[in-house]
């Protein structure tokens, strides 16, 4: 419970210690002296309590109380304080067994101690010792929900005169504390759960036996203790306090070993033993310990197969241990009938042997882990091939019982036992254990019917078969509305198990049989009537009669030509048949449908039986207009483009209408584009094709040119100049004579004056563009700076000016302190008069700078440039 305290204006929250930590206990008592003077005895009390490892310090009690009751009235003696006497852990240690594989890590307990003493004097019942504590750990498998609920009572008996003459003189047995053991999920285990006793005229016999509740999460350590008797620990289903681990682990009564196989879920389970002590084949007392045990997805080393295998189809068997062991383990298998045996390193040691006679054989495996540990099998093949278990059922409705014969094929032995369940729900009684049984259902519906068979060699094998209960049985007609004429005889038919009856009996020849012929003159309604094991049902098929065929193939029809049509004749008839039949989908249906290639005339015959009749329909093909908008096309950005298209057809119109200076015309011009487009015509016609048709013209538009030749430029006379153009796929520089080809993006020129550049850059279709630089042209390689620069002026940036320079190695400024305000070594930068974005003051501020020309001679300068503000 927590709770929580407002405390000038602060809320304080604190959460009582009785965390679920509780995993296990044991109260026990050692004799220490008699005083025959006032007739009393002393004990020492040992409460020995295990919890969870990661139990925090503030859940271990410095102490324990201890309740004494008198064992006939249940009153309360005394209360007794013990203290803490021993805290030690106990863990399972990984390397400990090597036989299992991914051993649990985690297998811990937190023993705790206390010890007292007490004096009580002789009676005639003796007396029960009880200590309570909440709460036990949380999510115990084989405990109800929520297991952290039931809190744990761990008591112990002192026997009196009553039970054994002097059997107060006496110690309780004592439990091993050594509990931290490796239970792996589904594997064979041992478990030694012994106890001693001091005694020597005493027995002990062992039993599961349930654990008791005590404590809640209000009075996690009641003190005194609640009254006897004690509440049994509520276990879930499949499991209870005799069955703590299931119904496959029992405990030796002598040993007080438990042993079998583990549950089948990983999880914390709690096991009780009482160790029933007898002295002189008195029981005197009953002692008990409880612990929590884990069960974990570890694997060990486990030779497990069945008792026995039945190999009943063929000679050649496949063969494996049930549990996966260890990684590591190798199998040796041998196979009982001579031959050298078999290993395989497999998880599950699977093998196959092919024997050469049929016959029972005894197989022993032997799984190892090399230096380590092995475990060893055996079991019985039974190898008899032949063996086909099979059964018949003969029934059908619920009125009557079903009859179900074994029709099992057995080459080896002969089959001795039969296990029947004849899946009928309304019942578990559904089962028999003869080889021919008959059963009633009480329901109908789908049933699976199960029969497992055993033969007398060892072979067993399991077949079902899924049969439907009726109300009555089934009729199948082919068709129960028909038509035929006056002059034929009509075949009817049905399907079904059982005796038939058609009727009326008019004009009908094998009234009695699932085919009968009928010859009616007019339209009549025959039954049918079908019986199998006292059912019967009654279908019926209607005969219409007619003495003449109507047909009417439908009206002439007009379509586009290369269009399908479909014909929709009426009438009576049964079956139809379309002629000529070139460019009929399927000549035979009644709704068949046509591609003619021109006009076609049409004829339908439609029949009943041996009448018939034969109409036509004309179908006229009409040509599709035809649209046709020229050749797609390319053009200029922000052009116009010309179209010439042409038609046969009675109209048109065009898309997008708004593109198009003159779109009534079938050679319209467009806007000007600046985007491809797609135009669609789009005619039509009256000539009795109906249908539109459209042809797409598309028109390319080629990108926006930006010619860019550069920037004004320097240069020196007779030095060679690299220019570099973009804009467009195709260039002309001008003048032509002064570059060494100037029909390139990037031409070389060497100039001796002054010169003003016009590029041209253009596409293969004519779209072009111009830019113009202008070059001064100096009379040798030297670097310029100017004296004075004005950041917020028409000269904002303060950069050399290099002619006829191949590299800058660097341009550097420097403040009156002489540090350095700016450095680059690129020729079209320059310094903005701030450093780091903070705007320096006006004043004279000392430049640097060095270079080389294109004949590798070295340039540099320095001098000095007023910042003007």
């Amino acid at each position: 419970m927590k709770k929580c305290i407002l405390f000038f204006g602060i809320l304080l929250c604190y959460f009582p210690l009785y965390a679920t930590h509780i995993k296990g206990g044991e109260l026990s008592y050692k004799l220490i002296s008699f005083n025959s003077a006032n007739n009393t005895i002393e004990y020492q009390i040992t409460l020995t309590l295990f919890m969870d490892c990661n139990s925090i310090p503030e859940v271990r009690d410095p102490s324990a109380v201890i309740t004494v009751f008198d064992k006939k009235t249940y009153n309360i003696f005394r209360n007794l304080t013990a203290q803490s006497f021993d805290e030690y852990t106990t863990r399972f240690d990984p390397n400990s067994n090597r036989c299992i594989g991914n051993p649990p890590s985690d297998v811990c307990y937190l023993v705790k101690e206390y010890v007292t003493t007490i004096e009580v004097p002789v009676n005639d019942e003796g007396y029960i010792l009880a200590y309570q504590r909440c709460c036990r750990i949380n999510n115990i498998r084989n405990l109800m929900a929520p297991s952290n609920d039931a809190g744990a009572t761990y008591m112990a008996e002192i026997p009196g005169n009553t039970t054994y003459p002097g059997a107060y003189m006496n110690s309780s047995p004592k439990f091993q504390n050594d509990d931290a053991t490796a239970l792996c999920v589904g594997s064979k285990f041992n478990f030694e759960f012994t106890a001693e006793d001091k005694d020597p005229n005493d027995r002990i016999v062992y039993k599961l036996c349930s654990g008791f509740t005590g404590g809640s999460a209000n009075d996690p350590s009641p003190s005194p203790a609640a009254t006897p008797p004690y509440s049994n620990l509520s276990y879930s289903s499949g499991y209870s306090g005799s069955m703590p681990l299931g119904s496959q682990v029992t405990i030796d009564s002598l040993t007080g070993v438990i042993s079998g196989v583990a549950p089948g879920q990983t999880g914390q389970y709690v096991i009780t033993v009482c160790a029933y002590e007898y002295r002189d084949d008195v029981l005197i007392s009953i002692h008990r310990k409880e612990i929590h045990v884990g069960v974990s997805d570890c694997i060990p080393v486990n030779a497990t197969l069945e008792p026995n295998y039945p190999f009943c189809d063929d000679l050649n068997i496949n063969i494996s241990n049930i549990r996966i062991n260890p990684a590591g383990a190798l199998y040796t298998w041998d196979f009982g009938d001579g031959s050298a045996p078999v290993t395989s390193n497999h998880p599950r040691g699977i093998v196959s042997h092919s024997y050469t006679a049929a016959g029972s054989y005894t197989i022993k495996m032997k799984v190892e882990i090399q230096g380590h540990c092995q475990d060893e099998i055996t079991t019985v093949a039974n190898v008899f091939p032949g063996f086909e278990p099979d059964f018949d059922i003969n029934g059908e409705c619920i009125v009557n019982p079903f009859q179900f014969t074994d029709a099992t094929d057995a080459t080896y032995g002969v089959v001795n036992k039969w296990s029947w369940d004849f899946g009928d729900e309304t019942t578990n009684a559904d089962t028999s254990g003869i080889r021919n049984p008959q059963w009633m259902y009480s329901s109908t519906g789908l049933k699976q019917v199960k029969l497992f068979v055993e033969s007398s060699v060892g072979c067993r094998d399991v077949i079902t078969k899924d049969i439907e209960v009726k109300n009555k049985p089934d009729i199948f007609l082919p068709f129960r509305d028909t038509l035929i004429c006056d002059i034929d005889t009509l075949p009817l038919s049905m399907s079904g198990n059982g005796t038939v009856l058609w009727e009326p009996g008019y004009n009908i020849l094998n009234a009695n049989t699932p085919n009968p012929l009928v010859w009616p003159n007019q339209t009549t309604m025959y039954h049918v009537t079908l019986t199998n094991f006292g059912c019967s049902n009654t279908d019926s098929v209607l005969v219409r009669v007619t003495d003449r065929v109507i047909l009417d193939a439908g009206p002439d029809t007009t379509i586009c030509l290369t269009d399908s049509v479909t014909f929709n004749p009426t009438g009576n008839g049964l079956y139809f048949t379309w002629d000529p039949p070139e460019h009929v989908e399927d000549i035979f249906k009644k709704n068949a449908i046509a591609r003619p290639p021109g006009n076609t005339r049409y004829r339908v015959t439609a029949t009943v039986g041996k009448c018939s009749a034969s109409d036509f329909l004309d179908v006229t093909t009409i040509p599709y207009p035809v649209p046709y908008t020229g050749e797609d096309s390319i053009i200029c950005y922000n052009t116009p483009a010309f179209i010439n298209a042409s038609m046969v057809a009675s109209s048109f119109r065009w898309s997008p209408f708004s593109l198009l200076k003159n779109p009534n015309s079938l050679s319209p011009e467009t806007q000007n584009l600046k985007g491809s487009t797609a135009f669609i015509l789009t005619v039509s016609d009256t000539l009795g094709c109906p249908k539109e048709v459209s042809d797409t013209l598309f028109i390319t538009v080629r990108d926006q040119i930006f010619p860019y030749a550069g920037n004004d430029t320097i240069g020196v006379v007779g030095q060679p100049m690299q220019f570099s153009g973009s804009g467009a796929l195709l260039y002309s520089w001008s003048p032509p004579e002064i570059f060494n080809n100037s029909f390139i993006n990037n031409p070389v020129s060497i100039l001796e004056k002054d010169e003003q550049i016009i590029m041209r850059t253009y596409t293969p279709e004519g779209c072009e563009a111009f830019d113009t630089i202008h070059v001064k042209v100096f009379n040798k390689a030297d670097i310029y700076v100017p004296n004075a620069f004005t950041p917020l002026g028409n000269n904002p940036v303060l950069k050399p000016v290099a002619p006829g320079l191949a590299t800058l190695y660097y341009f550097r400024v420097y403040n009156r302190w002489g540090q350095l305000v700016f450095s680059t070594n690129r020729t079209n930068e320059g310094w903005d008069g701030k450093i780091n974005g903070v705007v320096q003051d006006s004043g004279t501020y000392v430049w640097m700078v060095s270079g080389m020309d294109y004949l590798g001679r070295t340039h540099t300068k320095k001098g000095n440039a007023i910042l003007i503000r």
